[in-house]
């Protein structure tokens, strides 16, 4: 038996005008457009890796 896939809840909180092209595209990866978007995504290294570079820009929780 597979353990369970854990998940986490990551919502956009702050828009990402003013911050650089790399911190843009980490949102965009997430798949985060507007502001209180909200995207429930798997707990990977790379996604919490992105949620990492732009932690002042999103909020997250695990689900």
């Amino acid at each position: 038996m597979s353990k369970p896939i854990e998940k986490i809840r990551v919502t956009l909180v702050k828009s990402p005008i003013g911050c650089n092209q790399r911190q843009r595209a980490c949102v965009a990866a997430l798949g985060l457009r507007k502001r209180q978007s909200t995207r429930i995504l798997e707990k990977t290294p790379a996604t919490l890796g992105l949620v990492n570079k732009v932690h002042f820009l999103v909020q997250s929780e695990e689900v």
